[in-house]
């Protein structure tokens, strides 16, 4: 499923249903725990009609000795995930670890989310399958399908300050998870999921509705502490 809508900055809406009206562009600068300064230019573009909100979110540069996709391998042990994941990154993940089979840490500084939940859904099992863990930090903004790959750290650690976006799926046809019974297979795929990265039954469930709080156009933003409650965080 596609994920139309990416992600929004915390600067550009301060709470769930705020709709931009406007071509924005905001630029934000951080440095990370290892003093690498960040700078990140994000677009934000709505139709006048009403129809889905495009967000573009640059990847910034991140210096590493690889690439693969989305991905940058930073040294032996480290990598980080700088983009939007596609159909294509359950392969080129299973490059890097082939290429680099020491990296034991994802880091996750700034993630705008997916072009395909399966293919998704399918890198997050591979990331749990490897005992990789996931890092967030201070400042870093995991959005959209990203959390599902924070998720799956075997390990999470992430910054009291970081931003979790979520919001509801869309696919090609504009339907979403209301459009199904709560037990489709379609609705179903994310609860098991949420079910093998460690959470019960009944917080799968109820961290499945809290993302699709926010229809798939708007965001919802979450602190740490919120994804906490759901699942072990250091």
């Amino acid at each position: 499923m596609m994920r139309r809508a990416l992600a929004l900055f915390a600067l550009l809406i301060a709470t769930l249903g705020v709709t931009a009206q406007a071509r924005e562009v905001s630029t934000r600068t951080w440095t990370d725990a290892a003093g690498v300064v960040w700078t990140e230019t994000t677009t934000v573009e709505t139709e006048n009609d009403g129809a889905d909100r495009l967000v573009g979110s640059a990847a910034p540069a991140m210096p590493g000795i690889a690439r693969f996709g989305p991905f940058v391998v930073l040294d032996g042990r480290h990598a980080a995930l700088v983009d939007a994941t596609d159909g294509a990154s359950p392969a080129r993940f299973a490059a890097m670890l082939r290429a680099y089979p020491g990296i034991q840490v994802l880091e996750m500084v700034d993630c705008p989310g997916t072009l395909d939940d399966n293919a998704n859904l399918r890198l997050g099992r591979m990331i749990r399958a490897r005992a990789i863990a996931t890092e967030v930090p201070p400042g870093g903004s995991v959005r959209s399908g990203a959390v599902e790959l924070f998720l799956a750290g075997a390990d999470r650690h992430a910054a009291p300050d970081a931003d979790f976006g979520v919001h509801a799926w869309e696919d090609d046809a504009g339907r979403g998870p209301g459009d199904y019974p709560a037990n489709a297979p379609v609705n179903r795929a994310y609860v098991d999921y949420y079910r093998a990265m460690g959470m019960s039954e009944a917080q799968a469930a109820a961290f499945y509705a809290l993302t699709n709080s926010a229809p798939n156009a708007r965001v919802r933003w979450l602190h740490t502490s919120d994804i906490a409650r759901f699942v072990a965080i250091d």
